[in-house]
């Protein structure tokens, strides 16, 4: 990695919008520099100006579909090639509501692609790197429907399901060395107008469990730091989803996504 610069960076996919977004912003508050990958056409760019101008930080950004491994291996090919990293925001991720017999052969190829392949493939790739920093985290964003399967989801709590238990394996496994792993579940998150629509058909219970991205990512970054492997996040999402047995939960979850569903 001769030529690397020697700043150490924070890698943060999905950056441009949601969580993601907030994450960058989180992190650029701490003065740490960032390298920001998005898909194209979600102006990454002037957000990367923009955290440029208002913070004393480095910022670099990439563009690109998680949808086929090459791009992913051109992504991680240019970070090792050019920076070092210590933190490692694995936040892309895909979903929706969908009747499962209606849904493509796309639509689950790029929830598994996406969630799963990208997830694991980002991390195998800048784990060399991460290892040759002092410290170094890895924070994966999974979802509190990893533990509730429900229907008209299916294949998305399944995605999130592996992020969780990849997590929970990877950091046993990393327990020792310098790479601490950590894994948050969130539920729903008022990121933008659509998902907030859809919150709304979901009735009461989607309205509890409704999230702040901002603090989201300040306690989770809070947490990470302190080398927590699970984060916990909204109680009544967790004590919805992990502790109520599933044949009470999973008719009650369908229930809610299915009246997402017939409303759209």
């Amino acid at each position: 990695m001769s030529g690397v610069s020697k700043k150490t960076y924070a890698v943060v996919t999905g950056a441009s919008q949601g969580l993601g977004k907030a994450f960058a912003l989180a992190l650029a508050k701490r003065n740490i520099p960032l390298i920001l990958i998005s898909l194209p056409g979600q102006n990454l760019i002037p957000f990367a100006n923009h955290l440029r101008s208002t913070y004393p930080i480095a910022v670099r950004y990439f563009e690109t579909d998680f949808a086929n491994d090459h791009n992913i291996l051109a992504v991680t090919q240019w970070i090792n090639n050019n920076y070092n990293v210590h933190i490692l925001i694995n936040n892309a991720g895909t979903g929706g509501s969908r009747q499962f017999d209606k849904v493509s052969l796309h639509y689950i190829n790029t929830i598994i692609q996406v969630n799963v392949k990208a997830t694991s493939l980002l991390t195998h790739q800048l784990l060399p790197n991460l290892q040759q920093q002092k410290q170094s985290y890895i924070l994966n964003v999974s979802s509190i429907a990893a533990f509730s399967p429900v229907g008209y989801k299916t294949v998305y709590p399944a995605s999130k399901t592996f992020i969780h238990s990849f997590s929970i394996g990877l950091a046993e496994e990393l327990k020792d060395s310098n790479v601490s792993v950590s894994v948050i579940n969130p539920g729903a998150m008022k990121t933008n107008p659509e998902i907030a629509k859809r919150i709304e058909k979901q009735g009461t219970l989607g309205k509890l469990t409704l999230l702040d991205p901002n603090k989201v990512a300040e306690f989770s970054l809070n947490r990470m730091f302190k080398k927590e492997t699970v984060i916990l996040l909204n109680p009544i999402s967790w004590f919805i989803s992990k502790l109520l047995p599933n044949w009470i939960k999973v008719p009650m979850m369908t229930r809610v996504i299915k009246r997402e569903v017939t409303h759209e």
